[in-house]
């Protein structure tokens, strides 16, 4: 298991802002296509307010699309009934600093309404429900997360104005597993592994991958929630140093015809005495053959309601 202490304390948070180390204070997140949103504070500001009494955000944010054009249908968030608010939240177990952003420090908010209900709709509390109806049952989720990306030379602007058509892949050839490949942009993965690392992110390893300019960092598995949060954080921070460095990377599940950049994800549940439930010493237990039954009848319904077709496929 890994050490649950908040990668940056409260208190260490005062004390670098009373040194001037820290100046800023993000507060955001995760909406429905996993991104970050939300805002950047003032450190003494969010010392003396926010950290005790949150802050808003406009609800329409868990009701857009891709492209941050609201989407009718949504019963929380509306033009017909109007935009409001609901209420962010800090979770002070995920303030960390953000090593890629100078003075700056980052937490996840949890979302909630002004009568102090939680969003039901909000990603975070969508998994914290399966969380603790999970840990009635007595079990733990141990979650792993392994992302792709590729890597352009050009910037985003650049790649903006060519409608992300012709870009520049930073390697011209299939690199997996080639330290040579990885080697070629090495300035920039060892940005992100270093600081990923100082952001409290345990980082295992980096690898080239099949498409021209793909790359993979790999990270230590964990609790789902610290995970998932480590996630958005990463995904982030990792476009974030890129722009520093004048390149542009995506996580697009299929930018091209080529190979699509995965997600590959690692789960395990374990029980109060941190024993793995999915192994019994003799294969497969009985855990996971409901669990794997389970996600066969979930793959089952899906294909029923969204491709009717996939067999002729």
């Amino acid at each position: 298991m890994a050490d649950r202490t908040p990668p940056l304390s409260v208190e260490e948070l005062h004390t670098l802002v009373a040194g001037g180390e820290i100046d800023t204070v993000v507060l955001a997140f995760p909406d429905m296509q996993g991104r970050l949103q939300g805002k950047r504070f003032a450190a003494r500001f969010f010392l003396d307010e926010v950290l005790h009494h949150g802050t808003e955000g406009c609800n329409y944010l868990l009701a857009v699309d891709t492209e941050m054009n609201t989407v009718d249908g949504y019963a929380m968030s509306s033009w017909d009934r109007g935009y409001g608010d609901f209420a962010m939240h800090p979770d002070l177990a995920t303030l960390r600093r953000v090593p890629w952003n100078a003075g700056t420090a980052m937490l996840v908010a949890d979302l909630a309404w002004n009568d102090g209900s939680p969003v039901a709709a909000a990603p975070r509390q969508i998994l914290r429900r399966q969380l603790e109806r999970l840990a009635e049952l007595g079990y733990t989720a141990q979650v792993g997360t392994e992302l792709e990306f590729i890597v352009f030379k050009d910037t985003y602007e650049a790649a903006w104005d060519a409608n992300y058509r012709g870009l520049t892949p930073a390697n011209q050839y299939n690199i997996d597993y080639s330290v040579l490949g990885t080697g070629r942009i090495e300035p920039l993965l060892r940005r992100i592994r270093n600081e990923m690392a100082q952001a409290g992110l345990t980082v295992e390893s980096a690898k080239g991958e099949c498409n021209p300019g793909q790359h993979e960092i790999a990270f230590r598995y964990d609790e789902a929630l610290v995970t998932c949060d480590q996630h958005a954080v990463y995904k982030t921070g990792a476009k974030e140093i890129a722009a520093q460095e004048g390149v542009s990377l995506t996580f697009m599940a299929k930018y091209n015809e080529r190979e699509g950049n995965s997600c590959h994800i690692h789960l395990s549940l374990t029980d109060a005495d941190g024993r793995n439930v999915f192994a019994d010493g003799q294969g497969m237990s009985e855990v996971m053959r409901h669990f794997l039954a389970g996600q066969l009848a979930a793959l089952r319904d899906f294909s029923l309601l969204y491709a009717p077709n996939i067999n002729s496929y």
